[in-house]
């Protein structure tokens, strides 16, 4: 893990860098950046989605109303 005064002095770094970009060249990153986290956000959905439907199949869930959940949970 990296020391948080080292992960802000980086990260404040990147801002700097960023803001002597000129103006276009900010929005142009914005919006790669942007595109790159949806893609992140969309591959770990993906993943999830996967886990979820691989515990589906191994039996690896239950189901039941919320009453059967709290009635588990005070045993």
């Amino acid at each position: 893990m990296i020391n948080p005064a080292i992960e802000t002095s980086i990260f404040q770094k990147a801002i700097e860098v960023v803001e002597a970009l000129p103006l276009e060249d900010r929005a142009i990153l914005v919006d790669i950046i942007a595109q790159r986290l949806r893609e992140e956000r969309r591959d770990l959905l993906l993943k999830t989605v996967a886990e979820a439907e691989r515990d589906y199949a191994e039996g690896n869930v239950r189901r039941g109303s919320i009453l059967d959940l709290m009635s588990e949970l005070d045993n």
